[in-house]
């Protein structure tokens, strides 16, 4: 299949290069001049998009994907599926759904869990909002990008499920590491502590699967002084999505409000930037009550 891959960063790359290990002709761009080793170089977004079957994107945010689709989607031969991977918030979603629509394309949100482990793998979770004909069309290399995909309705949808989950994940990573900090002041071993709750009512993924605490449970960035498997600056985006979407549609998430608050301190105010979301554990370990 013929495809253009826009935005080849630390989760893009790994993605075109399964894609091009599987064997399909990729065309790659990205504004910071990086490529995936066997892609062809596009000099421009508009450039990757001419004649390809699938278009993928992978950006920073909402104004940037609509720019970016501004620019692709006169340039998409009509039939052709505009793939959009980047995680940004539900409005610019649909009306970047609904401009590709109008000019003949198919267009799917499919926002990814699993970070850049997963990207590298090809054990990405996609959650995807759009039309059958296009996902039809997007699944064969929607399962060399990944594990799982999960279909969750109209243009939009993608995105609203994955601020959902990441509003979860951020609330349970924060009561984690706050556990874990308590539990070190009762003078309760860690090992303990985590063979307790990771069986019973205390189980979650950022526990079980993402264990905060260094040397306790499967291996995760905390065994590895907290190099971001997922950084903390995109959890405070992607609780900053939620609370955005909240606000929109008058949902009552104080837990995620002052989640957002807590990773805005750790990011913005604190040592967070550059490091995983779960190095709350260390800041926690550090603070007292007051």
């Amino acid at each position: 299949m013929k495809i253009g891959f826009i935005g080849l960063g630390n989760m893009g790359a790994p993605m075109a290069a399964n894609l091009l290990k599987a064997g399909h002709d990729v065309t790659g761009f990205d504004v910071a001049g990086i490529t995936a080793e066997g892609a062809r170089e596009a000099a421009s977004a508009a450039e990757a998009a001419t004649g390809a079957e699938v278009v993928i994107t992978m950006l920073p945010n909402g104004q940037i994907l609509r720019s970016v689709a501004a620019e692709i989607i006169p340039a998409m031969s009509a039939g052709a599926v505009f793939l959009d991977c980047s995680t940004v918030d539900v409005d610019s979603a649909r009306a970047v759904a609904a401009d590709a629509q109008a000019a003949g394309l198919s267009a799917l949100d499919a926002p990814v869990s699993g970070g850049i482990g997963g990207a590298t793998a090809g054990t990405l979770t996609f959650m995807i909002g759009g039309d059958d004909a296009g996902l039809a069309k997007a699944q064969p290399l929607l399962d060399i990008m990944g594990g799982k995909s999960v279909h969750c309705g109209p243009s939009g949808n993608g995105q609203a499920v994955k601020i959902c989950n990441n509003m979860i994940l951020g609330v349970t990573m924060i009561a984690t590491c706050e556990a874990f900090a308590l539990a070190d002041k009762l003078g309760l071993d860690r090992q303990a502590m985590f063979d307790v709750v990771s069986t019973s009512s205390g189980y979650s993924w950022s526990m079980n699967a993402y264990c905060p605490a260094p040397g306790i449970g499967p291996k995760s960035p905390a065994d590895n002084g907290y190099k971001p498997g997922f950084a903390a600056e995109l959890m405070f985006k992607d609780l900053g999505l939620a609370q955005n979407a909240a606000e929109a549609v008058d949902a009552d998430t104080p837990m995620g409000e002052r989640a957002l608050a807590l990773y805005r301190q750790f990011v913005e105010g604190e040592d967070g930037r550059g490091r995983d979301f779960s190095a709350m554990l260390p800041r926690f370990e550090k603070r007292g009550r007051g």
